[in-house]
């Protein structure tokens, strides 16, 4: 996912049965589970992870993120690709979150300087090269573009259309909370918004005082921003932590306001994460991996 603005470039199943065993009690999002139970915790990880350690705790390595699962972790997205250049810890992720039993998942963060065609298949090569390597009976690995701000909508749609025609998948769309986009979605003619909204939206939000532009006031929660691109009825994944660099270290910078209340560390881990929630029940988080993931071949 696109860095925080102190952060260098960054970010931003396999083993187990249909319905796994659930895992350890987490005091993750534990306010917002004890509102409801229709939140699922997943992590999203990329060649800068993990973060500089912050406090005694839990660790994980991209070899092993049992700690993850242990601490409430559904699943993990790991970035495959950004801008042409491929992520070189991605598939040592993902062959982690399958020995831990995590649904597994890449993304690819789709930039201005390249054509997103090349992009979109540099990424489909990518999965397909990570899913055959996969046990037999992993579950899809769920696809997801990372759209930069400043990005047309053409281009996103050039990435989706070319990710969906090669994998059958429409990729799940992780936009930033960018001015330029929202006036540009809002703007759209009928056709463009229906094929943009095929695409499952995975919103960025880590404060409700956050995303205050000249022309928006900060959402203040997810349904606002939702309301800003004026694009899709709800949001399906929301990435509620993110991580900063400030005075030489890693900082978590986590939503937690009004009814959102997420703790600053995930359960027990040592460090920050990049942290989301799925909006919906286990079986539909279920669901959701298989029709927009890519299954074994």
């Amino acid at each position: 996912m696109k860095p925080l603005l102190l952060l260098p470039a960054l970010l931003l199943l396999s083993n187990c049965s249909p319905t796994p065993p659930r895992p350890a009690a987490s005091t993750a999002g534990a306010a917002v589970r004890s509102q409801s139970n229709q939140l699922h915790e997943i992590i999203n990880v990329s060649a800068y992870d993990p973060k500089a350690r912050a406090r005694s705790g839990s660790a994980y390595s991209e070899n092993d993120v049992t700690a993850l699962r242990a601490n409430g972790a559904r699943g993990l997205i790991a970035r495959a690709g950004k801008g042409g250049k491929l992520d070189e810890k991605c598939g040592s992720f993902i062959k982690a979150a399958d020995r831990a039993g995590l649904l597994a998942g890449v993304y690819y963060r789709v930039q201005k300087h390249l054509s997103p065609i090349k992009q979109a298949d540099q990424f489909v090569n990518r999965a397909v090269s990570l899913t055959r390597s996969r046990p037999a009976n992993a579950t899809p690995l769920l696809l997801c573009g990372d759209y930069d701000g400043d990005l047309e909508l053409s281009a996103i749609l050039a990435f989706q259309d070319r990710v969906e025609q090669r994998t059958g998948v429409v990729p799940v769309a992780y936009l930033e909370n960018s001015q330029d986009l929202k006036l540009k979605t809002r703007a759209a003619d009928r056709t463009t918004k229906a094929r943009m909204a095929r695409a499952p939206y995975w919103l960025a939000l880590y404060s409700h005082e956050s995303g205050k532009t000249t022309m928006f006031p900060p959402p203040g929660k997810p349904g606002n921003l939702v309301k800003q691109y004026a694009l899709w009825s709800d949001w399906t994944m929301w990435q509620y932590g993110g991580v900063g660099w400030e005075n030489g270290a890693s900082q978590a910078k986590v939503f937690n306001h009004g009814s959102y209340r997420f703790p600053k560390y995930f359960g027990n881990m040592d460090r920050p994460l990049e942290r989301n929630v799925f909006r919906g029940s286990y079986q539909e988080l279920m669901g959701f991996w298989s029709r927009h993931g890519m299954p074994r071949r």
